[in-house]
């Protein structure tokens, strides 16, 4: 997927978080959004994911060299972020479930394997509730990077996650990142944009 940005600008009330964003991110490109915590990384992350409208400017999906209908984009597109909350009450097999309803999963990928893939397969009946900070976090991340999706968005993935989930984040979007487009958001950590072969520092759109 190709995503253009143009003369975008995004305000909340008098607060002006973004403004001046011209950007492109062709297809199968891999980009680093960097900044600090409040520079604006979630908001335009959000923006280019077709979740958040801009103030002034607008943001064009293509596939193909076709124009993707903004309100069909959320099927072409996964995303990971601390923001975004699961289901507590629904146990990790009835997430995963609901989840690939929504979004199949990439060569056809099941409920039991990507439980596995999270390091999760014996906790398949619990609640999302029960999991801890780092499993739900690889839950999310699982979920997102294994998505049959052409634009995949990161923000902060090495949240709450120690040292052998951190490299355990880096195992896994190398074996589903080929062909992808990847956007991923950071604070500028390393093992969060090591496949990242480009950079936007957020701070120069203030």
């Amino acid at each position: 997927m190709d995503i253009r940005l143009e003369h975008i600008a995004k305000h909340f009330g008098n607060e002006v978080v973004v403004r001046g964003v011209d950007l492109t991110l062709p297809s199968g490109s891999r980009t680093a959004l960097l900044g600090p915590n409040g520079s604006g990384k979630s908001t335009l992350l959000q923006l280019i994911a077709g979740a958040l409208a801009p103030t002034e400017g607008r943001v064009v999906h293509t596939r193909n060299g076709a124009v993707i209908d903004p309100e069909r984009v959320y099927r072409h597109i996964s995303i990971a972020a601390p923001y975004l909350n699961l289901y507590d009450d629904l146990s990790l097999r009835g997430t995963i479930a609901n989840h690939i309803a929504f979004k199949p999963l990439r060569n056809g990928i099941g409920i039991a394997e990507l439980a596995r893939t999270a390091w999760l397969e014996e906790h398949l009946g619990k609640p999302v509730r029960n999991l801890s900070s780092g499993m739900r976090q690889r839950l999310k991340l699982a979920l997102a990077i294994c998505s049959d999706t052409s634009l995949l968005l990161l923000d902060e993935p090495t949240s709450n996650l120690d040292a052998k989930g951190i490299v355990w984040y880096g195992d896994l979007l190398q074996q589903h990142v080929e062909g992808r487009t990847l956007v991923v958001a950071s604070n500028n950590e390393a093992a969060e944009t090591a496949l990242c072969g480009a950079t936007v520092e957020v701070m120069s759109f203030k």
